[in-house]
């Protein structure tokens, strides 16, 4: 369980101006408010949720009549790690309550699989519980049937990106409400609020801004055994000789064959370009964020090694936690992420067996990654505050 009260400080974080504050002038630390999985027959898990938000401030926003987007992962098809729709039944019913008008959302994926386009996503996301029955709302796919529903968003102080193209149905929102399954990622670290915000209301061109730091290359002992071809979306990959090659005028470096071969015989040509790609997600974020309310949930339970994008999950790496809540999206990813690192690794995951390797959890797991630069990242452009103190109810 997180230590209660606790204010997180990390070296640079922070630094410059952020939010209208000036270098060097104090911050008063966000709130970050907690809730274990505990639960009984006055409080049940949905309910303590409720409480949790509630108390976090989600009743501070103005929803009367308000078009609510709620952000989150619907899950591939085959992976069983993604938040249950009870969960988004409970934040739906609570917007509700507020007089909002709630939906849920995301956008298509670059990569084959279950969510490229609006029909298959939306067949995904019914055929894993999400539909208008079990979550009291719709669901719309934001950036349409293609991916190709976008708006061109300017990014406040954008050092990487001048304009995010992002779902339109996002940016027709009024509020924005993120509800995210904290987990690993094997390219940023970390798939917290910022990467479900930055990169999930990304259409399909802003997806592929997003990852156009650089190209993937086979630098290992190939087996040849054809994964990587199966899961590329943009036939950047060949065999020949019984080896994969990589087209690197094709490829877009997403990543999915790095994570799919079974040898590790494929990196990224340059391990900067997953420091880059933290950093356009976060400027995506403050795109689709500024200029309106929005608020935050992130649970942290299956906190799987890799994303949910993937057609499976392995063993969590750290036994379930709990649930998390707060108007900055900065510091609740800095505090979900503190509190995987306390944890010892979950016996039988593939952090028991590479713990030691890296410098945390998430770049034991994945090494090469440093979720901190998306944090540093968002605290310069102002969109929240790395330090807070962590309150349970």
């Amino acid at each position: 369980m997180p230590q209660l009260n606790e204010t997180a400080r990390r070296n640079g974080a922070g630094a410059g101006k952020a939010g209208g504050r000036e270098q060097g002038e104090p911050m008063e630390k966000a709130k970050v408010y907690f809730a274990d999985l505990r639960a009984d027959d006055d409080e049940n898990l949905q309910t303590k949720l409720e409480r949790l938000v509630r108390t976090a401030g989600i009743g501070n926003i103005d929803f009367k009549r308000k078009y609510a987007a709620i952000k989150m992962h619907f899950g591939e098809l085959g992976n069983l790690a993604f938040l249950r729709p009870n969960f988004a039944w409970t934040v739906v019913n609570a917007i509700k309550d507020l007089g909002g008008k709630p939906f849920l959302t995301d956008s298509n994926t670059l990569y084959v699989g279950g969510r490229k386009n609006a029909l298959d996503h939306l067949e995904t996301a019914y055929l894993n519980g999400f539909s208008p029955f079990s979550t009291s709302c719709h669901i719309i796919i934001a950036d349409g049937l293609k991916g190709t529903d976008e708006i061109e968003v300017p990014v406040p102080g954008g050092e990487l990106v001048a304009k995010a193209k992002i779902g339109r149905a996002i940016m027709d929102a009024d509020v924005l409400v993120s509800l995210t399954h904290f987990k690993c990622h094997e390219q940023t670290g970390i798939g917290g609020v910022l990467k479900n915000i930055g990169m999930g209301c990304g259409s399909r061109a802003g997806k592929m801004d997003m990852h156009g730091a650089g190209a993937a290359e086979v630098d290992g002992e190939c087996i040849g055994c054809g994964k990587c071809l199966m899961v590329c979306a943009h036939n950047a990959l060949v065999l020949d000789g019984g080896k994969a090659h990589i087209d690197p005028g094709r490829c877009i470096g997403c990543g999915r064959c790095l994570t799919n071969c079974p040898v590790d015989a494929i990196s990224s040509v340059d391990r900067q370009n997953f420091d880059i790609l933290n950093k356009k997600i976060v400027e995506y974020a403050a795109a689709a964020l500024h200029g309106r309310p929005h608020f935050h949930i992130s649970l942290v339970m299956d906190v799987s090694p890799y994303c949910d994008c993937h057609s499976a999950n392995d063993v969590p790496i750290v036994a379930n936690i709990g649930m998390f809540a707060s108007p900055d999206p900065v510091a609740l990813d800095a505090a979900c992420a503190d509190a995987v690192n306390r944890q010892p690794p979950f016996p039988g995951s593939l952090l028991e067996g590479w713990a030691g390797r890296g410098a945390d959890h998430f770049s034991s797991v994945t090494p090469g990654t440093d979720w901190r630069v998306g944090i540093e990242h968002a605290a310069k452009l102002g969109v929240g505050n790395p330090e807070y103190e962590l309150i349970g109810i």
